[in-house]
């Protein structure tokens, strides 16, 4: 029997419960198949709330159920009763077991690859949680030697920002030639080894109005972005660019790249979600584990309320198993 995927539960108050019940709804026939790292209790609660008859089974191993008929469930217990839209610092520790647990299984090939439901990162930080998000958190449970890239995938479009999660202001300090090259560098190899692509084309955005107008607008562009376009392209890389941010993603100009490499987190992000947020899926580049996620966060706002749409969680499913059959093929 093939291993399943690993789902983590996220923050408990915010609407991956939910998630995670639709998704094996609407899953559970056709696969892909996955574990919920939950806690089956406060997942039991919250589909008797939502009017949802979804059959649970408590596992200690990954493959002992039969998905087709319940939604397996490898327990973590909360250290708080979980309260839809009031996330608790105390079930902090509960979050990142369920993320520690999900890695330490696929490292050791007892699932297929990683899904996580949102967290919050400003609650982990009241518990304790030293990083950033999920991404350099998961670089250093995977021993990765270089730090791992962020891209935002959807049908029509995939994204790498370069810089992630830390202010604008500092993420602009950040941004150096070799930031940028590397960065570009595993998009590149996982756009080959994860996606098909043979010869991936990157389009490297740039940072200022226009591209900095030949350097009237910002010497960003030519000082740092340029010559990382040149590295890459001398180390067999099909980089171009700088372009102007505001007329890269128009439809014309997306079929000519099969990425782009931006330099900021909104820059890269408010074109993906503006063109395709439902079926957005963030895959974490460069671990030795498949790894995807929604690309959206905890809506504590809505949860509890049944409305949250489980697409991108379903979409970053069956990523996840293309990008672990892919790498299975690859190996085998």
């Amino acid at each position: 029997m093939a291993a399943p995927l690993a789902l983590t539960m996220g923050d408990p108050a915010g609407i991956g419960g939910e998630l995670t019940l639709k998704a094996w709804r609407a899953l559970h026939r056709s696969g892909p198949t996955f574990v919920a790292i939950d806690n089956p209790e406060r997942l039991a609660a919250l589909a008797a709330r939502l009017g949802m008859e979804i059959p649970l089974h408590r596992v200690e191993h990954p493959r002992e159920a039969d998905f087709a008929l319940a939604l397996p469930v490898l327990r973590i217990p909360l250290a708080a009763a979980a309260e839809a839209g009031r996330p608790d610092p105390a079930n902090g520790a509960a979050v990142t077991a369920a993320i520690e647990r999900a890695v330490r299984l696929a490292l050791e090939r007892e699932v297929a690859g990683v899904v996580t439901n949102p967290i919050s990162k400003a609650t982990l930080y009241q518990s304790g949680f030293a990083y950033p998000g999920h991404t350099e958190f998961l670089g250093v449970l995977t021993g990765t030697p270089e730090p791992p890239v962020m891209m935002l995938v959807s049908p029509g479009l995939r994204v790498v920002p370069v810089t992630v999660h830390v202010a604008l202001r500092r993420a602009l300090d950040m941004l150096d030639m070799e930031t940028i090259a590397a960065a570009a560098r595993t998009a590149a190899q996982a756009l080959r080894t994860d996606f098909g692509i043979a010869a991936p084309r990157l389009a490297v955005a740039g940072l200022n109005p226009h591209a900095g107008e030949a350097g009237a607008l910002g010497d960003e562009e030519e000082r740092i972005i340029a010559p990382a376009i040149a590295r890459l392209r001398e180390q067999g890389i099909a980089a171009s660019g700088p372009w102007p941010p505001d007329t890269m993603f128009t439809p014309q100009a997306r079929g000519r790249y099969d990425a782009a490499i931006c330099m900021y987190h909104d820059q890269a992000l408010i074109p993906l979600k503006t063109l395709d947020v439902t079926r957005g899926v963030n895959v974490t580049l460069g671990l030795p584990i498949v790894r995807t996620s929604p690309d959206h966060g905890t809506a504590f706002d809505i949860a509890g309320e049944g409305i949250a749409d489980p697409s991108s969680l379903i979409a970053a499913i069956r990523l996840a198993a293309d990008l672990a059959a892919r790498r299975t093929g690859a190996t085998a």
